[in-house]
């Protein structure tokens, strides 16, 4: 019988005292102790675990999106593509977190739903971040952040900002194709309403790709993380309608109802739009 295995024999290293571990740089005694039940249920720990990892998630997708808005104002458009590349492989996993989710039946989440008291997913600022970076701008969901000044100070800042969307559109009008100047000087602080001279720009991008083979690419990067965002807002749809069906949510929205007006919300709308004109 052959002896254990023993790393140290390869130089790897076993002592970590006053060195630098796998933990310490994770900083895991901070995040493993952040999951704390209040009830002795046994699924509140996934319901925990899923929303926690999901707001990690979400913390990169916010990195991603802002670096890659930054790299289109700088005419960047490598960079850009490999990040929201990026953010749609985020998107791609918070979409197969739902499956986990979704192990939990109505009779488990009932045994500690009424722990959580008035919080609710929706109430997400990083959530809420990431939709006014990309562009739906909706003023009235500032209001559940109003008790905290820090968060509130932030979100108010980004609707000040130029969008994602936004800065696409800045940079289809620099190389050449033209965007109306009511949408160009708009007030950004409000989302973007469709526009058919900028749907006939995105035509021009695509009926004529290789001569404007970056923007191609841009819009289709963009259409790419439509694609998987709105899945994820069809997968919250269909797990809430699975767990809860049509009770109103924690938070006292209508729940379902809720959320099926969110799948309606476009994004990019004149890039989708122009391929019923293609």
């Amino acid at each position: 019988m052959s002896e254990p295995y023993d790393p140290a024999e390869e130089g790897a290293q076993m002592s970590f005292d006053g060195r630098m571990s796998y933990s310490d740089y994770l900083d895991l005694d901070a995040i493993l102790s952040a999951q704390k039940p209040l009830s002795g249920a046994h699924d509140e720990m996934l319901f925990i675990i899923q929303h926690q990892t999901s707001e990690l998630w979400m913390r990169l997708a916010i990195h991603e999106i802002a670096a890659a808005r930054l790299a289109i104002r700088n005419d960047q458009l490598p960079p850009a593509f490999k990040m929201l590349a990026r953010v749609t492989r985020i998107f791609e996993q918070l979409n197969n977190a739902w499956d986990v989710l979704r192990t939990m039946t109505p009779s488990e989440y009932t045994e500690f739903r009424d722990i959580l008291g008035q919080s609710s997913g929706f109430q997400s600022y990083q959530y809420r971040q990431i939709e006014y970076m990309l562009g739906n701008r909706n003023h009235a969901m500032l209001r559940p952040h109003a008790h905290k000044a820090n968060i509130l100070e932030m979100l108010e800042t980004e609707l000040a900002t130029p969008s994602l969307y936004d800065e696409a559109l800045r940079l289809v009008n620099r190389v050449g194709v033209a965007i109306p100047s009511a949408v160009l000087e708009r007030d950004v602080s409000q989302t973007h309403q469709p526009n058919d001279q900028v749907e006939i720009a995105w035509k021009t991008v695509y009926q004529n790709n290789e001569d404007y083979w970056d923007l191609y690419q841009l819009a289709e990067k963009l259409v790419d993380f439509e694609d998987y965002f709105r899945r994820w807002r069809f997968n919250h749809v269909t797990t809430v309608e699975r767990i809860i069906g049509f009770k109103r949510g924690t938070g006292g929205t209508g729940g379902v109802s809720y959320l099926r007006k969110m799948l309606e919300t476009e994004l990019f709308p004149e890039i989708w739009h122009v391929r019923t004109q293609l």
